[in-house]
């Protein structure tokens, strides 16, 4: 089994930054891809970044491509998501996922094995 815990939510103005944080715990040593995925109200859970966790190749929403970096540090088994230039339609619910086996369908929810718990980000004026 793997933990996964976010860290770094909050409240910002547009035009602002947030760094979110996952920390993994448990049996990480399987793991292949950890991502990230937000949900608003009302909406599915959209794909938001992905990273190959022995590559560090990384892959994002097209939403957020050019404003959010995902990074990890696999000594510490831990990822992060900063967040630049925040609109107000990037307020959601941040999960942060970990799959297993081959790093295919990294956009699909359905390719992660474990979950976070979520943080919430609210970018509003």
């Amino acid at each position: 089994q793997v933990q996964l815990v976010e860290s770094g939510g909050g409240s910002v103005q547009p035009g602002g930054s947030l760094r979110l944080s996952c920390e993994a715990s448990g049996r990480t040593l399987p793991l292949t891809i950890m991502g990230w995925f937000r949900q608003a109200p009302g909406k599915q859970r959209e794909f938001v970044a992905v990273i190959y966790w022995s590559s560090g190749t990384t892959f994002y929403g097209d939403s957020v491509k050019g404003r959010f970096t995902i990074s990890r540090d696999n000594a510490k088994n831990t990822m992060a998501l900063q967040m630049n230039s925040l609109a107000p339609e990037d307020t959601a619910v941040y999960y942060c996922a970990a799959g297993l086996g081959p790093s295919g369908r990294y956009y699909s929810p359905g390719r992660y094995n474990y979950w976070g718990q979520g943080t919430q980000v609210t970018v509003s004026s």
